[in-house]
């Protein structure tokens, strides 16, 4: 599959709040990096943050663009609420190797509370 392929499934199951169909798009050693935060590494730790983040706060992820360059994937989105963020995924084999995203901490905390995580399923 093609980044822009993967990006849209990854999408689709992040939206269900699925978090074995998303770690299955990512490598076993993959690391996902939300700028906020501290990266997390492998596809275990992966679904277990997603599986967190769901528990924790709802965001939903409107893709407003997705661009392919080679292995990257590059996806501009926003949530209903108003929060908005930016993601970059490199995919080789058809699977996430890493990817690195990008959005308002302080928005994030305004519209679900100090008390909800930090949001690292965000992209």
């Amino acid at each position: 599959m093609r980044p822009r392929e993967v990006v849209q499934l990854w999408i689709d199951a992040f939206n269900r709040g699925d978090a074995a169909a998303l770690a299955a798009l990512y490598h076993r050693d993959a690391v996902n990096h939300q700028v906020a935060l501290e990266p997390v590494e492998g596809r275990a730790a992966i679904r277990a943050m997603f599986e967190r983040e769901f528990g924790a706060a709802a965001v939903v992820c409107i893709e407003e663009n997705l661009f392919e360059e080679g292995e990257w994937a590059i996806l501009e989105w926003r949530d209903p609420l108003g929060l908005r963020g930016c993601g970059f995924f490199r995919v080789t084999d058809g699977k996430i190797a890493f990817q690195r995203g990008y959005w308002d901490k302080l928005s994030f905390l305004r519209l679900h509370g100090p008390g909800r995580a930090a949001g690292d399923a965000l992209t």
